[in-house]
C-alpha cells in the first residue's frame, strides 16, 4: 500500500514585514519565510510577472487561500481546456513555502521544556528515570526539554503528574 504524503499547509498568517512573512503551518510550527531568498532561488527577474512582489506594498497584498499564500494582484494567465485564457492568482505551493521557511522559537513550548527540566532536576531524576515513570522515552523528554518537539496536553499531564508527582495547573490569561 502506498504511503500518502502529508503536505504542509498554512493555517494562519501571523505577520508580514518587508518581504518576509511568519505563518503557522498545520504541524503547529510557527515559521518565517524569507521571500528575498526564495525569489533568488527561483531566479526571479524583472520580466517575470511576479517581480511585482519585490515591492513590499504589493507583496503585503497576499491572502491565505486554500492553505497557501496567494496574490491576486499579479497578472498571471492559464489556458483552459477550451483554449480560452483565464486570469489566476499567483501562488507558491505550500511544500515550497515550507522548504524555504525557518522555524521560529515558540515561547510557550520553550518555557514548558525549561519548566520540565528544572522540575526534573529538583526531583533528582535523570531524563531516563522521568521517561520510565511517565511512559515515554528519554529521547522524547530530551526533545521537549530542548524545544525540539511539541507536546500534547495529555502527555504533558502524564509527565508532570505521574512522572514528576506534581500537579498541573493551566490558566488562560
Amino acid at each position: 500500500m502506498r504511503k500518502i504524503a502529508k503536505l504542509p499547509r498554512i493555517l494562519k498568517i501571523e505577520q508580514v514585514k518587508d518581504l518576509s512573512v511568519s505563518v503557522v503551518f498545520n504541524n503547529g510550527q510557527l515559521r518565517i519565510i524569507d521571500f528575498k531568498r526564495l525569489f533568488r532561488e527561483l531566479d526571479l527577474n524583472d520580466s517575470d510577472p511576479e517581480s511585482l512582489l519585490l515591492n513590499p506594498d504589493e507583496f503585503s497584498k497576499m491572502q491565505l487561500v486554500d492553505y497557501t499564500l496567494s496574490w491576486s494582484n499579479v497578472e498571471q494567465f492559464i489556458t483552459l481546456p477550451d483554449g480560452k485564457k483565464a486570469k489566476v492568482p499567483y501562488e507558491i505551493g505550500p511544500d515550497v513555502l515550507y522548504e524555504f521557511s525557518n522555524p521560529l522559537k515558540n515561547d510557550i513550548s520553550s518555557r514548558i521544556g525549561q519548566m520540565i527540566r528544572e522540575a526534573r532536576k529538583r526531583s533528582g531524576l535523570t531524563q531516563q528515570q522521568l521517561a520510565s515513570k511517565s511512559g515515554t522515552t528519554r529521547n522524547y523528554i530530551s526533545r521537549i526539554e530542548n524545544d525540539h518537539s511539541g507536546i500534547e496536553l495529555d502527555t504533558l499531564r502524564k509527565i508532570i503528574e505521574i512522572g514528576l508527582g506534581k500537579k498541573m495547573e493551566l490558566r488562560i490569561v
